[in-house]
């Protein structure tokens, strides 16, 4: 659902808190959880994040000499997949406002021998530090519902595509199969706590976690969103019955 009461208060989880103080707790949830943060995308997804990621970067369209912005890159899921589809002549920005996921990011990349093409930036999405028309694609996976203005940021990723670039979102959703809601509600409150607190030794970041899904507009509200910010020729395609959706807009 949107922010749709106070205008100085947003969601953070199913408490409403002051706007000034959503980002501060946020980056509490991301300092606690960097460690193990790919771990437990895997053992909650069972795996299918994989999946997801790489549909989105079907639906991106990058390619050689393109410029990417991965937004929310956290430890570089995306960043990974990008970089090969767009170098040598192309880059990709991995950013994100949390310090501690972005070194994550750094150190897992560099590891692997990924450098040329690949730049790190700490930044706000709501107030994104690069001129404008700077990229070809903006991508941001598991990230937007955990932005304090959506449509600010929406605003700000327009504002730095080129003309004929693309914005992709990936996001958990709204489950559309008959039945599905009830169990994954039965899994998201009891099965994901408990796993943050064995793996993780934080159950209340995954009980945040599966509070933000059903805080996060659905489906037709973000592209309603998206269009409102500018962008043209929004779709979305629906992924594991609802539960995920990758969602993609022009700039023209």
């Amino acid at each position: 659902m949107a922010d749709d009461h106070d205008p100085d208060s947003t969601h953070f989880g199913f408490q409403r808190v002051p706007l000034s103080e959503k980002a501060g707790r946020v980056g509490q949830v991301f300092d606690s959880v960097a460690t193990r943060y790919d771990l437990m995308n895997d053992l909650m997804s069972f795996g299918l994040h994989r999946i997801w990621k790489r549909f989105a970067i079907l639906l991106s369209g990058v390619r050689q000499g393109h410029r990417v912005l991965d937004l929310a890159g956290g430890t570089g899921d995306l960043a990974r997949l990008l970089l090969p589809q767009v170098t040598p002549s192309g880059g990709v920005v991995l950013a994100d406002i949390n310090a501690a996921m972005l070194e994550r990011g750094r150190a897992r990349l560099l590891d692997e021998g990924l450098c040329r093409g690949l730049e790190f930036i700490q930044a706000d999405a709501e107030h994104l530090p690069f001129a404008d028309g700077s990229f070809d694609c903006v991508t941001i996976a598991f990230g937007l519902r955990n932005v304090t203005v959506k449509e600010r940021a929406l605003r700000s990723m327009y504002r730095v595509l080129k003309p004929g670039g693309r914005l992709l979102v990936l996001e958990f959703s709204r489950p559309n199969l008959p039945g599905l809601q009830p169990l994954y509600d039965a899994y998201s409150f009891q099965m994901l706590p408990t796993m943050g607190r064995l793996v993780a030794n934080d159950a209340d970041s995954y009980r945040y976690l599966a509070e933000s899904i059903r805080m996060h507009p659905d489906q037709e509200t973000l592209r309603g969103m998206m269009e409102a910010a500018g962008f043209e020729r929004c779709q979305y395609y629906n992924l594991s019955g609802g539960i995920v959706a990758a969602h993609r807009g022009y700039r023209f």
